[in-house]
């Protein structure tokens, strides 16, 4: 392969673009260039020559078309040996090198003063189709599209042959299709997620790029990695400050979301304790240590090696509570006193976790990957008021009643179905998680209640779903429940209701159910 002779250069990201222009000047490489980049060469007194003089015309539109010009794609698309003649015939010069980068579309929507009209004109039009030329024809030509990447290729034009190697080519072939995807993805994102309600189109591109490497999976012998979307707002895990702590496992993100996404949902000054995704025990008090005595105390034995998130900033009394008492984790929070750092620092293997403010979580799509696809659906994020409550029983439920009832209710929602819950006065008491049977995860919510000395006398009992028969209703009642909430809506509704009459509770519908698969 001959020695590289031209290169084109035209980047939004200008990191180290003066040591890639010099490094490559020094090799006698003709650098070609375009509006703020030639303009940042010339001002480092390096020679640049604008694309304007290969093609003979100007950049016009307010720079919107300055390289879509046959001389500069038939550089980048030629091929050296089929196509000479068409080049020679067309004075078409080859481009060997291409180093683009991209309008900051993320950037500028990511901005809270971003008009539709900033991100329509940050959509780069010359620079995606420049890297698809170059990466198409990456036999001849070498495509660049991360300043990370410049020493490397630095290294390989220093080699006696000059050249970028086969396998090189390739591999940054490949990194630059996956940049254009990301790109455009980005943009389809921002242009479909402006539509309410958001519509279901015929494609689904993900906008996503790489986060972090993870040492492995949700086991050793499984490969991870981490990729985040674009606009990871304040709030949100991926977005995080981690204090201290080894990085982040596959398990440890997956839980710690998981912790995150319900104490988010709850009023201030709550605590929630995830352990294998699911939450095992939560508490809501007057201060976050309080809420977090209510959640530990629903089942001890769990919280060892937990997740703790809780809403609220975090102190130093707790932290030396928590470091006293259980091994964990990670700790999620929305701030940190310096007593609570100092005192976590004593414990580096502990990865604390400062998410900045909490929001509720907005509507939108989440996705599930199944073999050779993926599942899209709408948050499952329903917000009901008591108002919107039916009570369905003769007996009208107490205030405290209501208010146990409403808080196992919307815990139901960030606990694997079958999901059953028991709640009284701002805590969990047991929590049945996952199994295929609705009258076993009322056991072993139960269970795990006796288990911790918690007593679900008079207590509120929350199920995700509707009771198909009414040994649910029979077992709660054994258990002392005062007050079910459930969806309704299944066949046997007035035998379970009538169930729970004989028991003298009152039940609440809901109308909406909680599945989580």
């Amino acid at each position: 392969m001959r020695r590289y002779t031209r290169a084109l250069i035209s980047v939004a990201d200008k990191t180290d673009l003066e040591k890639i222009a010099k490094s490559l000047i020094e090799k006698g490489i003709e650098i070609l260039s375009t509006g703020g980049t030639a303009a940042v060469l010339r001002a480092a007194n390096l020679a640049v020559t604008d694309v304007s003089e290969v093609t003979g015309f100007p950049e016009i539109m307010d720079g919107r078309v300055k390289t879509l010009h046959p001389k500069v794609h038939g550089g980048l698309l030629g091929r050296r040996d089929y196509d000479a003649a068409a080049m020679q015939t067309h004075n078409i010069e080859p481009i060997d090198l291409l180093i683009v980068n991209l309008y900051p579309f993320e950037a500028t929507i990511a901005k809270p003063d971003c008009s539709r009209e900033d991100a329509i004109e940050n959509i780069d039009i010359g620079g995606p189709t420049m890297i698809r030329a170059a990466a198409k024809n990456h036999r001849f030509v070498t495509v660049v599209v991360d300043p990370q990447d410049y020493d490397a290729i630095i290294a390989e034009l220093n080699t006696p042959d000059g050249v970028i190697s086969t396998a090189t080519r390739e591999s940054l072939a490949r990194k630059a299709f996956g940049h254009t995807a990301a790109y455009d993805a980005a943009i389809w994102n921002y242009l479909d997620g402006n539509e309410e309600p958001r519509k279901f189109g015929e494609t689904f591109p993900l906008p996503l790029r790489k986060h972090s490497e993870l040492r492995y999976g949700e086991n050793p012998h499984q490969r991870a990695a981490l990729y985040s979307l674009p606009q990871a707002a304040t709030g949100t895990l991926i977005a995080a400050h981690q204090h201290q702590g080894k990085p982040l496992s596959y398990n440890n993100i997956a839980d710690a979301d998981a912790a995150l996404e319900c104490v988010k949902e709850l009023p201030s000054n709550a605590c929630v304790i995830v352990k294998h995704a699911n939450p095992c025990g939560v508490g809501i008090a007057t201060n976050i240590g309080e809420a977090y005595e209510k959640a530990y105390a629903t089942d001890p034995t769990s919280a060892f090696g937990g997740i703790i998130a809780v809403n609220n900033r975090f102190d130093g009394k707790l932290a030396n509570t928590i470091i006293d008492r259980q091994f964990v984790e990670v700790i999620v929070a929305p701030g940190y006193s310096p007593e609570a750092l100092e005192a976590f620092a004593h414990k580096p293997n502990i990865r604390v976790l400062d998410t900045g403010p909490l929001t509720r979580t907005a509507p939108g799509l989440r996705i599930q990957q199944i073999e050779a696809g993926i599942l899209v659906q709408d948050k499952d994020v329903v917000q009901l008021t008591p108002s919107e409550l039916q009570i369905v029983t003769e007996r009208q439920p107490t205030d405290q009643e209501l208010a146990d009832a409403t808080l196992a209710w919307q815990l139901a929602q960030f606990v694997k179905s079958n999901a059953i819950i028991y709640c009284r006065d701002g805590a969990t008491l047991g929590i049945g998680a996952g199994q295929m049977s609705r009258v076993m995860s009322a056991r072993i919510a139960a269970w795990k209640a006796d288990e911790a000395g918690l007593s679900t006398q008079g207590a509120a009992m929350a199920s995700d779903a509707f009771f198909p028969f009414r040994d649910g209703i029979d077992i709660a009642a054994k258990y002392g429940i005062g007050v079910v909430i459930q969806p309704g809506g299944s066949m046997r509704d007035e035998e379970v209701i009538a169930a729970a009459n004989e028991h003298g509770m009152t039940m609440l519908f809901t109308g909406v159910r909680h599945f989580r698969h």
